[in-house]
């Protein structure tokens, strides 16, 4: 009977999760590249690839570490070639989290890995943003553009990138840090970061995944960013928790990637639940979800089920995307409201 009553609550609550109006903010766009697109893309430029079908580019999609998930990511990406190919590859993303009710979206791209092929930067950020505004129309999902650098280049390269955006700033709402962690501190940027933010962009950072502890730290102090991509690895130091509650910074965790880049063993030992139990302001993203098994909606059912959280669990990870995106004030209210709404058309009210 006490089995039969926990299975029932599961699925009320799991029926909540596939309802619930989502945000969204950490997600490669380039992430979203599933296999069939992937030939759709090679066919359409004339582009030869390595796999002979979808299933074995599918089979490759298995990682030892970051770095292996990298070395394909990055080998991919080149089928992406001309404007159409971005808003395709950003329309495909759209649409299909409509069908999860993604409700606002916080993009990464790397432009880095599209300009070192001879894409022109226009090229790349004109498809992104012809399709942001497109599924705005169509689907109702608000979006921020994120300029990532790739960490495991040079900071002058960097700069260069960051020259090359001049004429796009009105498209960022932020700058970003990703690619192989391990032996590219954050502290290497600090120039590229102080201009970004003297414009007047926002400032986030991939930290503490592959890496410790203190390259969180660096990326709080050397690049002031206000939002921790990832940082599953800050319950290693206790100050650094503490001060992450206090000053209330985000963390945009990304159960499915932690599991399939071996970040964690498994679902079951991830740390999200100690996180909230914590009082981190930890939210759900699905990171690349072409190669990491899920989407969002993927992403909150898999841990709901391998943590059993409770109906408060899932609210408070709900709330606290909404809280820690670059959202203005009303625009949060807003969809604060959508979601106590769709909470209590599922029984579950305010005070879970």
């Amino acid at each position: 009977m006490a089995r039969a009553k926990s299975h029932e609550r599961g699925q009320a609550l799991d029926a909540f999760i596939e309802a619930m109006p989502k945000v969204e903010l950490h997600l490669h766009i380039e992430g979203t590249l599933e296999p069939e697109s992937v030939f759709r893309f090679a066919r359409r430029n004339g582009l030869s690839l390595d796999f002979d079908s979808v299933e074995a580019l599918r089979r490759a999609y298995e990682f030892q570490n970051l770095q292996s998930f990298l070395d394909l990511y990055n080998a991919t990406m080149g089928v992406l070639c001309t404007e159409e190919d971005f808003y395709d590859l950003t329309w495909d993303y759209l649409a299909r989290v409509a069908r999860q009710n993604v409700v606002h979206t916080e993009i990464f791209f790397d432009p880095q890995g599209h300009t070192c092929r001879g894409i022109p930067f226009a090229s790349v950020v004109g498809g992104i943003t012809r399709a942001l505004a497109a599924g705005q129309q169509r689907f109702g999902i608000s979006s921020r553009l994120i300029l990532c650098f790739w960490r495991h280049l040079s900071e002058a390269e960097a700069l260069a990138t960051w020259e090359q955006a001049q004429p796009h700033l009105g498209c960022f709402a932020a700058v970003g840090l990703d690619s192989s962690e391990v032996g590219n501190p954050p502290e290497k940027f600090r120039r590229v970061y102080a201009k970004a933010r003297a414009a007047g962009l926002k400032a986030v950072a991939h930290a503490g995944e592959e890496g410790g502890p203190d390259y969180i730290w660096g990326a709080l102090d050397a690049l002031g960013v206000e939002r921790i991509d990832h940082g599953v690895r800050c319950l290693e130091d206790g100050q650094l928790v503490e001060r992450l509650v206090r000053e209330e910074i985000p963390l945009t965790v990304c159960p499915l990637s932690n599991v399939r880049l071996r970040v964690v063993k498994n679902l079951g030992s991830h740390s999200l639940s100690r996180m909230l139990a914590l009082g981190l302001r930890v939210c759900v993203n699905s990171d690349d979800p072409a190669y990491f098994g899920g989407y969002i909606t993927e992403n909150f059912l898999a841990v709901r089920k391998a943590l059993e959280l409770v109906p408060a669990q899932v609210l408070t990870l709900g709330r606290n995307a909404i809280d820690a995106s670059f959202l203005d004030a009303d625009e949060k209210t807003v969809l604060h409201e959508r979601l106590e709404a769709v909470a209590a058309e599922h029984g579950f009210g305010l005070g879970e």
